[in-house]
């Protein structure tokens, strides 16, 4: 594994918003504050990936808050600020490939902050700082259906790929997710709408006595991002969602975290990921599934496969798979303002995140660092509504911090501002064999498990002179006895106020990956919704790495 941040001229240095991965060629393309679409080829290089300019699709006059190649890769859609929606077009010619606007869709009144696209590429999904998500028929270029539930800005929207569900998440607090239902039409046709069935929002407090007390899952409009984006893992076996908020008990203090929902039951979370004391802002799945190693055969997830997935807070990135408690690589430091974006590459070779600070990290993995991938097409049946629970749910289907050592621990992610990578050895919580938790036909030799995790991964740091460094990092994730069962829809919170910003005016260049820490290292200024670039760049000066790992929790479920 290596990677860092790449020292190159991404959008004249204003802010990355959002990129995304050709699903066949590995193209990257980004969007950004500079109103344009810039194409960009990867290569692997011997430090770090190296990156070089391809082609530019400029047309937007606003700037870009998000794009996403079409699953067959001949179309690319993007939102803008002011209510702006394009779709682009692969066009073929002697000698290159151009892409030229198909159609611009018009109604969102406010900036678009998210948006996907249906499985098999026919509709689309958008959210907007209107309030509202609109289901886009990409065919026709036409308003297919308005959801309008929500009371303030829909900034993540996913589609589920087995095409049963869409999901919005909201700075009301709020993750609905709608179910497709046909409804007979007058005229004897049908038209598949979306009816909303679980507005998630608040969950009683298992530890509080009082059965009535109830606390809310996700953090409100203060949020410092514009973005909250959600993602369905590849199979569709479960939801991840981020921006949660979490407390152990009133007088505890609020742990960052990203829900996970169970295809089974959507109706609330089944599982929560502690992370650093930043806010998570963005999860996207790694786009293969991988054989099971067999490390943890006592895991949360019932699968037949490995699931990896990339979990963004506002500085911070965590990589996780459904076979480990813990994070398998946590990076800190990276950027001196927030994440914004996360993409996989189509082989899973690289990965690559975005920020406002005008640039981008790519970290590149060896070739089955990962694991052995598989197609979800080799299982033996589809997964769906149903199966048995694909989480495991132990007493409080809950994995969580409950200590104030854990608590302080999960800090350290923030606080040491290292990238860390885990040996593979520390991954194992429990190696005591289960055959119901590992399919028989997935089942690998030991001498191959050993192969998977025999080479050691490098340690990658950022030293920073003024954060104090504790001896170790620990991340705690222990169950709880119970989440809330009753999940209830919060009150409209309808009067909007400014997203939180940063009045910084100086951004260091990164150079590598290690950053050294500024005067003001908060995030880009962002009035009204706009994001504001970094007037300024310089070098810092580089400290040597040192070398630390994550030490894992025992599990008591």
């Amino acid at each position: 594994m290596k990677g860092g941040t790449v020292q190159i001229n991404w959008h004249d240095t204003k802010p990355v918003l959002t990129l995304d991965f050709h699903p066949h060629s590995g193209i990257l393309a980004t969007g950004g504050a500079d109103y344009d679409i810039k194409l960009w080829l990867i290569n692997s290089g011997e430090k770090l990936p190296s990156v070089s300019y391809h082609n530019s699709l400029s047309y937007h006059s606003s700037a870009i808050n998000v794009l996403r190649f079409s699953p067959s890769g001949e179309q690319i859609a993007s939102g803008a600020d002011g209510g702006e929606l394009i779709i682009w077009k692969l066009h073929a010619t002697e000698n290159s490939q151009t892409w030229k606007v198909l159609k611009t869709l018009s109604f969102h009144r406010k900036d678009v902050l998210d948006l996907e696209w249906s499985t098999d590429g026919s509709f689309l999904i958008s959210g907007s700082v209107d309030n509202s998500c609109i289901i886009w028929d990409a065919n026709k270029g036409s308003v297919h259906q308005i959801l309008d539930s929500h009371f303030h800005y829909v900034q993540g929207v996913a589609w589920d790929p087995l095409a049963k569900y869409v999901a919005s998440l909201s700075s009301d607090r709020t993750c609905r997710i709608y179910l497709k239902k046909a409804q007979t039409k007058t005229k004897g046709a049908d038209k598949t709408n979306y009816v909303c069935q679980h507005v998630i929002s608040k969950a009683e407090n298992p530890s509080d006595e009082s059965k009535s007390a109830k606390n809310h899952l996700f953090h409100d409009e203060t949020l410092p991002s514009f973005f909250r984006r959600l993602a369905w893992s590849p199979d569709g076996s479960f939801l991840l969602v981020p921006a949660g908020s979490y407390k152990v008990s009133p007088a505890t203090e609020t742990i960052n975290t990203a829900y996970v929902f169970s295809r089974k039951d959507l109706s609330r979370p089944a599982l929560h990921l502690p992370c650093a004391s930043k806010p998570i802002v963005a999860v996207r799945f790694c786009p293969l599934a991988f054989r099971l190693r067999g490390t943890n055969p006592s895991g949360f997830f019932k699968l037949p496969h490995r699931i990896v997935f990339a979990v963004a807070t506002l500085d911070s990135l965590n990589i996780y798979d459904t076979e480990s408690v813990t994070p398998i690589a946590v990076w800190a430091g990276l950027h001196y303002a927030a994440i914004t974006d996360i993409t996989w590459s189509p082989d899973a070779h690289y990965l690559a995140l975005s920020s406002q600070d005008g640039y981008c990290t790519l970290v590149e993995f060896e070739n089955d660092e990962l694991g052995s991938p598989i197609y979800l097409s080799e299982e033996k049946k589809v997964i769906g509504e149903g199966d048995e629970s694909l989480v495991k749910k132990p007493e409080g289907m809950l994995i969580e911090a409950t200590t104030e050592n854990s608590l302080a621990a999960t800090k350290a992610i923030n606080e040491e501002n290292k990238i860390s990578v885990k040996k593979p050895d520390d991954m194992v919580i429990d190696t005591t064999p289960s055959k119901s938790l590992v399919a028989a036909n997935n089942e690998i030799s030991e001498a191959e498990r050993n192969k998977q995790t025999e080479a050691e991964k490098k340690v990658i740091g950022d030293d920073r002179s003024r954060v104090e460094k504790p001896e170790d990092m620990v991340i705690d994730a222990t169950t709880n006895d119970s989440l809330a069962a009753d999940i209830e829809i919060s009150e409209a919170e309808r009067k909007e106020k400014k997203v939180m910003g940063d009045d910084s005016s100086t951004v260091q260049k990164p150079e590598d990956m290690v950053i050294e820490a500024s005067a003001n290292d908060s995030l880009v200024a962002a009035n009204d919704g706009k994001k504001e670039s970094p007037s300024t760049v310089t070098t810092p000066t580089v400290n040597k790495p040192t070398k630390r790992r994550i030490t894992p929790m025992a599990i008591d479920p």
